[in-house]
């Protein structure tokens, strides 16, 4: 590798780093920290009601509390999910990374001052906003990284987003030892650390450049495009990655940014909508994220001592966490089943949890990219609570089964995507419009596939001088 290759390499391993510890890795230090607190926070509950009103909660009754106090961070994703499409368009990617940690560092202020104030409702708003900030990143950071990553590196940095969600979870269950801030005394603290990751992001991200696609294609400015591209480059920039970007906005030149309902209305992105919201659906219909969540229950129930369940918990983080970076009674019988779970955890990493993040930066063109991730994300963060709220009541109704459900779907989901999605590696954003185009309209003997495939012809733009 050459000095100059090794230069931009770096500048964009920092600018990964930057977005992302304030990013996606948020989302699963979020999940990952509610699991330590459980009984505090629901004691907190039993004492705080019985104190305002002399009211002593059934177990059920704290359990469904503590449900909704989990699951609620769900539905902030996905009022986060709905608006990061508009705040992408209006700020750029870069400025609503920044503009995310508002709810961030309210949340974490929530939460810090919930025990003092003897206020459970004001850990649900806590994880409503953090909810938020976790939906706007989980759409908003891979569209920066895919548009701004050279082709041969995009898989790589936008695959980093699973990294450092799997890094978060990781991050999240070892804070969350008793040792550290798991402890009677500390949860609140736990519960606000998640605003460390934000002012850092908050202090380093500014040095890095907006999207160079942002800044071209919806922009128009051709001379921030360029030093976006030197900075992230760290060099002059080369002629076919222009021509890539030129090629992209040619295809959309004239074209506003498309909404939500315009998507449904396409039928020339039919079977990219259809494919994002199955995989999207899918990652969390899985019932991964649901581990995480309920760990305790989940080892609890497998029968592992309650003195090992918060270090047993690790494990299930660092399983994803090896994988996304590396993708390619009895006495023995609870550590059997927990070999099982930690199995199921490493196939989901290697597979959903790299992919379906970045996968509609690569089908979709930059008028559809923001209004697809808002679909995707809206559907995934659904999905998430809906498994959220009913995957403990699975456990005490299914038991060792309860993981049945999950692999039905996880084999769907595989047939789809054996049977339908095309590849996208190596492949340049129009060619793989161009694979789409033709299942679109397939069968259809009258379409002229020649003709439409002449749109992206390069000669038709090759004016990369003209920057």
């Amino acid at each position: 590798m050459s000095s100059k290759e090794k230069g931009y390499t770096r500048t964009l391993a920092l600018m990964v780093t930057s977005a992302a510890i304030g990013g996606t890795l948020q989302y699963g230090y979020n999940l990952a920290i509610m699991n330590a607190p459980t009984i505090f926070i629901q004691n907190f509950i039993n004492e705080t009601l019985q104190e305002r009103w002399g009211i002593q909660l059934e177990v059920y009754e704290v359990t469904l509390i503590w449900t909704v106090i989990v699951s609620i961070f769900s539905l902030g994703g996905f009022v986060g999910a709905l608006v990061a499409g508009p705040m992408s368009i209006r700020f750029g990617r870069k400025k609503t990374m920044l503009l995310n940690n508002v709810f961030l560092l309210s949340s974490s202020l929530l939460a810090l001052l919930s025990r003092t104030a003897k206020s459970f409702e004001m850990i649900i708003i806590s994880r409503i906003l953090v909810g938020i900030n976790a939906g706007i990143s989980m759409n908003v950071q891979p569209m920066y990284f895919g548009e701004s990553a050279p082709k041969h590196l995009r898989g790589a940095v936008s695959l980093s987003s699973a990294v450092f969600t799997s890094f978060g979870v990781v991050l999240g269950q070892v804070v969350g030892l008793r040792e550290l801030l798991g402890s009677e005394s500390c949860w609140q603290y736990l519960l606000a650390s998640n605003a460390i990751p934000g002012i850092i992001q908050l202090l380093t991200l500014p040095w890095f450049p907006e999207s160079p696609r942002y800044l071209l294609i919806d922009c128009g400015d051709k001379e921030a495009c360029l030093q976006a591209l030197r900075h992230l480059r760290g060099c002059d920039v080369s002629n076919a990655e222009l021509d890539e970007i030129l090629e992209e906005q040619n295809e959309t030149k004239g074209e506003r940014a498309k909404r939500p309902w315009d998507l449904f209305c396409d039928r020339s992105v039919r079977w990219q909508l259809i494919s994002v919201a199955v995989l999207s659906s899918a990652m969390q219909l899985c019932g991964n994220d649901s581990i995480y969540f309920y760990a305790s229950y989940v080892f609890q129930e497998a029968g592992v001592s309650a003195e090992l369940i918060q270090y047993v918990t690790i494990g299930t983080g660092m399983c994803e966490f090896s994988t996304c970076i590396l993708c390619h009674i009895v006495n023995w019988m609870p550590y059997l089943s927990m070999a099982c779970l930690f199995s199921y955890i490493l196939s989901f990493g290697m597979g959903p949890a790299g992919v379906t993040g970045i996968l509609p930066t690569e089908i979709f063109n930059q008028t559809a990219r923001p209004a697809a991730y808002m679909i995707a994300g809206s559907l995934m963060w659904l999905n998430l609570f809906v498994v959220g709220m009913i995957f403990p009541f699975l456990v005490s109704g299914l038991g060792q089964y309860c993981f049945v459900p999950f692999g039905a779907v996880c084999i769907l989901s595989a047939v789809y995507i054996l049977m339908v999605l095309p590849e996208t590696k190596g492949k340049t954003l129009p060619m793989i419009n161009r694979e789409f185009y033709q299942l679109n309209y397939r069968g259809e003997e009258n379409v002229d596939f020649e003709g439409k495939q002449a749109h992206y012809q390069l000669g038709e733009i090759y004016h990369s001088t003209a920057l």
